[in-house]
């Protein structure tokens, strides 16, 4: 049997190839049940802190600040969400997904100190945590 045109049956096994690559990449990117396994992505954060406060930065591109969960546990703010896949993801070709999708979790230790006032918001795609600190003297 012959290939006819190597151009053609190389075009179409890099088809298949592609095909099974994206296959694959929706198995990895698919969203995990809560109940099934625990968080699958930690999303990356910046702290800073002043005289007054910290703040913390945690890169959420397309969750709702509201629908995030953070406590402070022994020390350390541990914030918790989820970032939904979008319905036109589940019958889109896909030709990139680089954002994770799925539970997510970041345990972030914070500086030493007892925490007043505790303010989040969202600013350019990130949440933002401002804790005040309890014993920072307001400047006049």
């Amino acid at each position: 049997m012959s290939r006819g045109d190597p151009r053609d049956w190389m075009w179409s096994e890099a088809l298949q190839m592609l095909a099974q690559a994206e296959r694959m990449h929706r198995q990895v990117f698919r969203p995990q049940g809560a109940a099934q396994r625990g968080p699958s992505w930690e999303p990356p954060v910046d702290v800073l802190e002043t005289d007054r406060e910290v703040l913390i930065l945690a890169a959420l591109p397309g969750v709702d600040a509201d629908q995030v969960e953070a406590v402070i546990e022994n020390g350390a703010l541990v914030i918790s969400g989820e970032r939904s896949v979008p319905d036109e993801l589940r019958t889109a070709l896909v030709h990139r997904l680089e954002l994770p999708q799925g539970r997510f979790q970041r345990r972030i230790d914070l500086p030493s100190g007892h925490y007043g006032e505790v303010r989040r918001f969202a600013v350019h795609g990130c949440l933002a945590i401002t804790l005040a600190k309890a014993n920072a003297r307001r400047r006049p």
